[in-house]
């Protein structure tokens, strides 16, 4: 993973993003979409003590709910989970900048509860909030990113946007890796980026924005380094077949489609529902 900015040197997997920099050429708009791309910005993004991640609803989020942070499992402050394990409902006061469209801070949200993290099968963690969305849009003019209810497809145009460093990397989803295997984790289907999004730690959380429609497509969370096998740092894709194949300084995310699926009303995250495929405790 890419590594959280804090303890980086003995952290391992830290879904960082490599950083493309403001300045970075723009995504050239996938053949899939022939619409001119967005505007893609900073804001609803936060940074976190040592991760980058993004306040986000679901289609079926109310602005009376609280509001969730998306980040990686690896970026929790308690540490990184151990696979197999599952957190929900876990206590936190964790705090969030939160940035604006320029990627100054807006202001300070912070969590009441880890309401889902794991890294197995998906390296995520939702926070829930002390605060609506309604009361962020309020307080800050700031309003939730969406997250995509749909798999994303190969060649579409996106944005890696890191609140940790404040900068926006542009590239296209390269493909698919069946399995993504790092240390003792192993993901499911997960993007690949072109290399153009060559990411770095402290971008780890960061959300993938599709260019086009600007809903969240992913969540940024590592990238093979130095070029070895399966080791920290150093994700190699493992084929329906078990070949395994190393891409030294290609960089990675875990798809967030699924997680729509197990949200419910209040925005409180139920596994039991129909349709709900992420791991449970």
């Amino acid at each position: 993973m890419n590594r959280p900015l804090v303890g980086a040197l003995s952290a391992l997997l830290l879904g960082g993003a490599t950083l493309v920099g403001a300045g970075a050429a723009p995504a050239v708009a996938a053949a899939s979409h022939p619409q001119a791309a967005q505007a893609v910005d900073f804001a609803g993004t936060v940074a976190l003590s040592n991760c980058s991640g993004s306040v986000v609803r679901t289609a079926k989020s109310a602005d009376t709910d609280p509001a969730l942070v998306l980040s990686n499992g690896h970026c929790l402050e308690t540490g990184f989970p151990d696979a197999g394990e599952v957190i929900v409902g876990q206590s936190s006061s964790r705090s969030f900048t939160l940035l604006n469209s320029s990627g100054g801070s807006a202001g300070t949200v912070r969590a009441s509860k880890v309401a889902y993290a794991t890294m197995t099968d998906t390296d995520v963690s939702l926070y829930q909030l002390t605060s609506t969305y309604a009361q962020i849009q309020q307080r800050y003019g700031i309003k939730a990113l969406q997250l995509s209810d749909s798999r994303p497809a190969q060649g579409t145009s996106i944005k890696v946007v890191s609140g940790y460093w404040k900068k926006i990397y542009s590239c296209n989803i390269d493909g698919f890796a069946y399995r993504l295997k790092e240390g003792d984790w192993t993901w499911k289907d997960s993007v690949r980026y072109t290399s153009a999004c060559n990411t770095i730690g402290g971008t780890s959380g960061s959300p993938v924005v599709d260019a086009t429609t600007g809903t969240v497509l992913a969540v940024n969370n590592t990238g093979n380094e130095d070029g070895a096998r399966c080791t920290l740092n150093n994700p190699c894709e493992v084929d329906e077949s078990g070949a395994v194949t190393v891409r030294q300084g290609i960089n990675y995310a875990q798809q967030t489609y699924g997680i729509t699926k197990c949200v419910t009303t209040g925005n409180k995250v139920d596994l039991s529902l129909a349709g709900c495929a992420l791991p449970k405790p």
